[in-house]
């Protein structure tokens, strides 16, 4: 397992990352469902899309594509009834906590770097006291490109005020290794999210993986 030296910030994905928030997510569009007189469907069915926003779960609920001439009302629906509930069900992965505890004890600055809206992001960080320490909460239009894209990465850390090349970014999806890879950043892969079992990790180039969110602490080496 690679330890990366001279770590001066780490930044993560939030959603199957950082949080699940899926439980909140299936609750907002299943809503839609049952609003129309359709059944409910269990939250498994929903969980492997959780990371794609709107596209996901409307795709599941009514397997509706952004093509769809009604995909813009249904989507804003969608968003509305996340917003009216998107902390009710929320909640850290097992070990996050006390990740971030240690990362604030060691001196380590971190913060978030999403493709959630700051519509989204920023009501939910502030809502849930875990994101206190946070040193940046970077969304999906923070800059005028998302993720895979590197320059939310760069955005934060700006932010931070540390070199890329200083920074892990950790996420539970391929573009979040990809983002990382351009930003220059070290790059972890959480296989504890939202995988399904068709994902191929070891595919994607990250520097390493993780089993769990606390063995992140193996693998820094702080200056």
């Amino acid at each position: 397992m690679p330890v990366f030296d001279n770590v001066q910030a780490v930044l993560f994905d939030l959603d199957g990352t950082l949080i699940d928030s899926a439980p909140d997510l299936g609750a907002a569009v299943d809503k839609m469902r049952t609003d129309r007189g359709m059944d409910a469907f269990p939250l498994d069915t929903y969980r492997h899309m959780a990371g794609a926003g709107a596209r996901g779960m409307l795709g599941i609920a009514f397997g509706m594509t952004p093509d769809h001439p009604e995909f813009a009302a249904y989507k804003e629906e969608f968003f509305v009834n996340y917003e009216n509930c998107m902390t009710e069900r929320t909640f850290a992965f097992e070990g996050v906590p006390e990740l971030i505890a240690q990362l604030q004890a060691m001196g380590l600055p971190w913060g978030v770097v999403t493709n959630k809206s700051m519509r989204f992001a920023g009501p939910l960080t502030r809502g849930m006291p875990l994101f206190a320490s946070a040193g940046t909460v970077v969304g999906g239009d923070t800059t005028p490109h998302a993720k895979p894209h590197p320059a939310p990465l760069l955005e934060a850390a700006r932010q931070l005020g540390v070199a890329p090349q200083r920074c892990v970014y950790v996420g539970d999806d391929e573009r979040d290794v990809v983002a990382g890879l351009a930003a220059k950043m070290r790059t972890v892969a959480a296989t504890y999210g939202y995988l399904g079992k068709a994902a191929n990790t070891q595919q994607w180039g990250a520097d390493a993986e993780i089993q769990h969110p606390f063995a992140l602490m193996d693998l820094l080496k702080p200056t």
